[in-house]
């Protein structure tokens, strides 16, 4: 059998990825799918009110809601995204989430390999 690349989700299996992370009151809560050197994969979800302070990641950070609304700030530009909406926040460029409501999402970073 070999090391799955995928953890903490069942394979071969029909999932809402929604209820694989829950909201807990007061916290970010994330249940991570895959990391390795070329990429990441979490699911998160945010309680009303909180938020991932400005930072910078090396890859690409493709930001996809699950369940209810996100403020995303890319560069200093904000953007309000919807369930079912995506938005990639580039290398390089600092970026910011925040709950106004609680929401879920899934982050995907693809980083470079040299």
């Amino acid at each position: 059998m070999s090391i799955p690349y995928l953890k903490n989700i069942d394979h071969e299996k029909v999932l809402d990825l929604c209820t694989l992370v829950e909201y807990s009151e007061g916290q970010v809560v994330s249940r991570t799918l895959a990391q390795n050197s070329a990429v990441s994969i979490t699911l998160f979800a945010f309680d009303e009110g909180e938020e991932i302070s400005s930072h910078s990641s090396t890859g690409d950070a493709m930001l996809s809601v699950l369940d209810g609304t996100a403020k995303i700030t890319i560069g200093g530009e904000v953007y309000s995204l919807d369930s079912g909406e995506t938005i990639v926040m580039p290398a390089g460029i600092p970026h910011a989430v925040a709950a106004d409501k609680k929401f879920k999402m899934q982050l995907t970073v693809v980083f470079p390999q040299e």
